[in-house]
């Protein structure tokens, strides 16, 4: 699929409508945007609205007619506007959100049809490594919600099938509806998922749960979700929820930068290693990234009774 002509749509913060769909305009980067601008911005992008205010970037899928299946444009554009606002690190919490009935039904049909071959001419040998190479670059888009500097919290309405529990697994705070359901959907389509379900679900419920999930491809109510610790709180509608997760980005954003992401790196890393060697690594971080302003400004402003006003991360270099 060709990307379409590069631009953007910009946008006061407040009380500002999308435009229809024939006016957004990809593809995303940084350079669209002024992360510093006193109202924030919004962007369109193809399957995309970016929104920004106040060091909390609103990340919202856009294809709600579709069910926001998760196509070659979200594909391209997700990795890209995470690492984008990454980046300029004034960025300090996401939220990632949907639009329509559901979250998202997975990945698209067509997607997944193509993703047997690339239907060039090879050997066998040469189109298993091109699956191979497929699937690591679609685990890459959502690599990226982990990797960024900044918290990332999920917002769950309807159906979060397949590719869709695959993304917000990746991601570090879930809040979802009361008719929110999650669903290993690969299992239904003579699937094995493998774009991070497998790899991060039983680390966040008991591998029980994870295990019957995967292996029926059964529907988790929002419910039964929270009971097993998949999302924090259950909302009775998307606005309640929406809200509920900007007020804790807001809380998050107004602490130091750099210990929320020391912090983020401290406990992704112990997830996967031992107490010993988490502790390990905590010791190596805080030797080199220990901000000693930050807790100068934190008592600071205790003291006087005021916010805390703490630097932004340093930019992250262009990509090479």
């Amino acid at each position: 699929m060709a990307p379409a002509e590069p631009g953007v749509a910009r946008y006061p913060h407040a009380g500002t409508r999308a435009p229809p769909r024939a006016d957004r305009l990809g593809p995303f980067s940084p350079a669209m945007y002024d992360p510093t601008a006193e109202r924030g911005y919004f962007v369109n992008t193809e399957f995309f609205e970016v929104e920004t205010k106040d060091k909390v970037a609103s990340v919202r899928m856009a294809r709600p007619k579709r069910f926001n299946t998760l196509d070659a444009d979200f594909w391209r554009e997700l990795p890209e506007i995470v690492r984008a606002l990454d980046r300029t690190g004034e960025t300090r919490a996401i939220v990632l959100s949907s639009t329509g009935r559901h979250f998202s039904a997975g990945l698209d049909l067509e997607m997944l049809a193509s993703m047997g071959g690339s239907g060039a001419p090879g050997s066998e040998a040469d189109a298993r490594a091109n699956v191979r190479r497929r699937v690591l670059q679609l685990q890459s888009a959502f690599n990226a919600l982990e990797d960024a500097r900044a918290p990332v919290i999920a917002v769950i309405q309807g159906g979060c099938i397949g590719g869709g529990l695959d993304m917000v697994a990746a991601c570090d705070i879930r809040y979802a509806t009361a008719n929110a359901f999650f669903c290993v959907g690969e299992i239904n389509f003579g699937l094995t998922a493998d774009l991070g379900t497998l790899q991060r679900l039983p680390k966040i419920v008991p591998q029980g749960v994870a295990r019957e999930l995967a292996y029926t491809g059964r529907r988790l109510p929002a419910e039964r979700a929270r009971e097993v610790g998949l999302v924090n709180a259950v909302f009775s509608g998307p606005e309640e929820a929406l809200e509920a997760a900007m007020e804790t980005a807001r809380e998050i954003a107004a602490h130091a930068p750099a210990a929320i992401w020391g912090t983020k790196e401290a406990v992704n890393y112990a997830r996967d290693h031992s107490v010993s060697e988490s502790l390990e690594q905590i010791a190596t971080w805080q030797a080199g990234m220990f901000r000693p302003e930050d807790v100068q400004e934190a008592m600071q402003a205790r003291r006087k009774r005021r916010p805390p006003r703490y630097d932004d991360l340093p930019p992250l270099p262009d990509p090479v």
